[in-house]
């Protein structure tokens, strides 16, 4: 592990440390700040020259800056002659632009990975994709972790008997992850109909599947932003007579009314994998914050040794 040195961006810093610390490694340093008129400024402090660089950087909000910074931390590490860069992104910004469903707009998923690539990555390392395809749109060799392990791994210590949970997939988009955690964790499967009336509004109308009444139903989806549909989803559970509610997401990006609707939802607890940074228990009740630093520091170290990826998968 003497070549490999990790760099963090301002994104989510203790997530850097707690992978180092799976490591044994000291977080290598590195100055990140602004000039004056605002440009971002970024100097490595530890010589990289021929080292195996980790570049860890989600592009959660504020997108652009984080966004940014990572792009400059990887042109500097190239022009300091670092053998390999690895950009290590747990959660993917852009990514639900990833097609054009009506004329003259961006697919801005492929344009942010062209930048990536195009500033000197020479590999990616990121977790739970919006959509799987998005590792395509990159031109260097991507490696997709997933945080499934390691929300069933806190369900189950719950301690349920599987006959009575009901894993409720929030929408129809969703039936695959949904289906993937009941296989693990056993129970039945339900299904909500959701109905987008708009952009930024959608409506759950019924619920395929079940039974519901007295069961402890799951809800997994990939990310929690506006919070609207998972919302929408717990009420219409609630309401057909769960006897809890639980939802585990990858990532929390909580933006907009999103904290205030998830207090107001009937939800028993919401367990969020900390790819980006979260908001304190006290402004949340119910949070359940899960570590991933184990997860990407066991693939870093694969990565690094030239081990397969797709291992860890079969293990678990």
């Amino acid at each position: 592990m003497r070549e490999l040195k990790i760099f963090s961006g301002r994104a989510n810093p203790e997530l850097a440390r707690d992978i180092c610390a799976c490591l044994d490694l000291a977080p290598a340093r590195i100055t990140l700040g602004k000039f004056p008129d605002g440009e971002n400024f970024c100097k490595i402090e530890e010589d990289v020259r021929g080292r195996d660089v980790f570049l860890m950087q989600p592009t959660c909000p504020p997108v652009n800056d984080n966004l940014m910074e990572l792009l400059i931390m990887i042109d500097s590490c190239k022009r300091a002659s670092a053998d390999r860069i690895t950009a290590v992104i747990p959660y993917y910004g852009y990514a639900r632009q990833d097609r054009k469903d009506e004329g003259r707009v961006p697919i801005t998923a492929k344009l942010a990975a062209n930048l990536i690539t195009r500033a000197g990555a020479d590999r990616v390392l990121t977790m739970d994709l919006h959509t799987a395809q998005i590792q395509g749109f990159f031109d260097v060799p991507v490696d997709h972790l997933y945080a499934a392990p390691v929300l069933n791994g806190h369900f189950e210590s719950r301690g349920w008997d599987p006959e009575e949970i009901v894993v409720v997939s929030p929408d129809e988009g969703s039936i695959k992850r949904a289906l993937g955690h009941s296989k693990r964790l056993g129970g039945s499967l339900a299904i909500v109909d959701k109905r987008r009336t708009n952009a930024l509004d959608v409506k759950q109308s019924t619920i395929i599947g079940g039974p519901i009444t007295g069961k402890v139903a799951l809800m997994f989806d990939d990310m929690i932003s506006t919070a609207g549909s998972i919302c929408g989803a717990a009420r219409l559970v609630h309401d057909a007579g769960a006897r809890e509610i639980h939802i585990g997401a990858t990532h929390g990006v909580l933006c907009g009314p999103a904290i205030e609707r998830l207090r107001d939802a009937p939800i028993d607890s919401l367990a969020v994998a900390n790819t980006i940074p979260l908001p304190s228990q006290e402004a949340l009740p119910g949070l359940v914050p899960l570590s991933v630093a184990r997860l990407l520091a066991e693939a870093i170290k694969r990565i690094h040794h030239d081990q397969s990826i797709s291992e860890m998968f079969r293990v678990r």
